[in-house]
């Protein structure tokens, strides 16, 4: 459910091609006004990191206008129902229960992870999501996380990052409704993994809908509740928080591409 974000003030000795920047470090604010992204072109330091060099290059947003109009019902969503709701579940229920519910969630999605890992090619991430399954399984019942502390860490992969490695282009830029940004790739992809989760034909068709909008309505609550004064930060002194929303979805997005370590996790 994500929707809202914004930039890291960008250390000199990051801005270099290829290196992952923290999105949301201290001072992002800044950077983001002195960025000057608030057209339909990349900024110098989001081109060098997404394609490897300095020279700016046109934005795919043919959906600009309506996007926009999207990203300002969210926002306003935001605003009404969901920061509140946010705020409320933080305060109410101590840390240990809301990573519980977290690692649920990354649990239940453990087979669309196997499945993609399998499909880039990457036996080795594949060994490890299946480890952290059957471990997780066994001595947590998917609530804990004793694999992440046995050498085997979470990661995330879906068929969008899956049809990146075989040299699928991202396609128009999309803000969607509730769920955020988005591309033509990716929003096929999340079709495609609905068929990776075993839940999609264990249950029936309603249950199979209203399980997989419980459980994307509780991840998306769980990030905003651990983002909430980073958003607030960004979102008041972003010069344009949807054209600085666009560039860093972008950029991070190639990170999870490309499997580095230090990306904005959620940002996808």
């Amino acid at each position: 459910m994500l929707f809202l974000a914004g930039c890291g003030q960008i250390p000199e000795s990051q801005r270099q091609a290829g290196q992952p920047v923290d999105l949301l470090a201290p001072g992002a604010v800044q950077y983001a006004q002195n960025s000057g992204d608030e057209s339909d072109i990349l900024s110098d330091e989001d081109a060098e990191a997404i394609y490897g060099s300095s020279t700016p290059v046109e934005s795919d947003d043919p959906l600009e206008l309506l996007n926009r109009f999207v990203f300002a019902f969210n926002e306003a969503l935001d605003v009404i129902l969901i920061r509140p709701m946010a705020v409320t579940y933080r305060d109410l229920f101590p840390d240990p229960v809301k990573d519980s519910v977290r690692n649920f969630l990354r649990h239940l999605r453990s087979p669309v992870i196997f499945a993609n890992d399998l499909l880039q090619g990457n036996p080795d991430r594949a060994s490890d999501t299946a480890a952290r399954f059957f471990i997780n399984t066994a001595f947590g019942l998917g609530f804990f996380d004793p694999a992440s502390e046995l050498g085997h860490p979470y990661h995330d992969e879906d068929f969008g990052q899956t049809m990146a490695t075989y040299g699928a282009g991202e396609g128009a830029y999309i803000v969607l409704p509730v769920l955020g940004p988005s591309s033509l790739r990716d929003t096929g992809g999340r079709v495609v993994d609905m068929f990776f989760d075993p839940l999609t034909y264990l249950l029936d068709g309603d249950a199979a809908m209203q399980e997989s909008i419980v459980r994307a309505g509780v991840k998306g609550l769980d990030y905003r509740s651990r983002n909430i004064e980073n958003f607030d930060e960004i979102m008041e002194d972003s010069v344009d928080p949807y054209a600085r929303f666009r560039s860093l979805w972008r950029q991070n997005r190639q990170y999870e591409i490309e499997n580095r370590d230090n990306k904005v996790e959620g940002l996808n």
